[in-house]
């Protein structure tokens, strides 16, 4: 480095030129002229919530913001990967059902094999005969969370479902499924009456009753975590993986990156269906607990 700073006090011409060529550098790299390359900020900006959309031919696209009462209600990108999901999922049931009616297709038949895997395999298995009321919830709450993996890993998409504020509003409505399931099939002050079990002394109603509420939160707390821990680590490693070609500025780390980017990628759209499956399977085995506390 010595030798280098020597050459450039000798020769002031090559070490402006040498600056003016590496602010060039940073700002075709997309970064203001001085600035270091930031890969912290890079991984946040791409995993965390935003205002804005990426789309090539139109640059970014700035969402509206708005406040309602004194709520933030501004749409984000997070906001609009459920919508797409949530279109998704509703044009392929209304396509599926006006195939499926007319004649029996392979997308008829695709949608129908899902219906009966969440009934067969999940529903009635973990909460028994009353499982095929919750089939309606459960399917949607399936492929809800795996179009959302799924648009994660499209190119300028987004994993809704690496938002916590998105799992735990899944987790919510999963708790308030498990609570219904079991005022539904008891009463209230019946399903009440099962946080603690039966034969317990008086004397230890302090101690059971504040674990089993505890218990109770924590079954829906375990599904946000869990959901969100590893769709956010995921895309975490992947754009580490990527970082790295920016901070050791060497052609011979791309390959690495890249290849290993690749097998993470194969590797998250594996992630994208067990997460869903995992979800679900533990909703309806929480359901199906409320159902039959014993």
């Amino acid at each position: 480095m010595s030798f280098f700073l020597a050459l450039l006090q000798k020769n002031p011409e090559a070490a402006r030129a040498a600056a003016e060529g590496a602010a060039a550098a940073t700002q075709t790299a997309g970064h203001p002229a001085g600035d270091k390359f930031d890969a912290g900020h890079m991984i946040l900006e791409h995993i965390l919530d935003s205002n804005t959309l990426e789309f090539p031919p139109f640059g970014e696209v700035h969402l509206p913001h708005f406040h309602l009462f004194g709520l933030d209600l501004s749409i984000t990108r997070h906001v609009v990967m459920m919508w797409a999901a949530s279109l998704i999922i509703v044009s392929l049931a209304v396509l599926a059902a006006r195939i499926h009616r007319l004649a029996p297709g392979k997308l008829g038949h695709l949608v129908e094999m899902a219906v009966l895997f969440i009934r067969d395999e999940l529903a009635i298995p973990n909460i028994g005969h009353q499982g095929a009321r919750y089939v309606p919830y459960l399917l949607s709450t399936f492929l809800f969370i795996l179009f959302c993996n799924l648009l994660g890993l499209v190119p300028y998409g987004a994993a809704a479902t690496g938002n916590i504020s998105v799992t735990l509003g899944l987790a919510l409505i999963a708790f308030v499924m498990m609570q219904t399931a079991g005022i539904r099939e008891y009463g209230l002050m019946a399903h009440l009456k099962h946080l603690v079990p039966a034969g317990v002394p008086s004397w230890m109603m302090i101690i059971m009753v504040p674990v089993e509420i505890i218990g109770m939160v924590a079954k829906p707390f375990a599904l946000c975590i869990r959901l969100f821990a590893n769709m956010m680590g995921g895309h975490v490693v992947i754009l580490s993986l990527l970082g790295l070609i920016f901070i050791m500025g060497s052609w011979f780390v791309v390959p690495v990156s890249v290849g290993f980017v690749l097998f993470i990628n194969f590797l998250e759209l594996l992630v994208a269906f067990i997460q869903a499956y995992i979800f679900t399977m533990l909703t309806s085995l929480f359901i199906g607990m409320s159902i039959h506390p014993h």
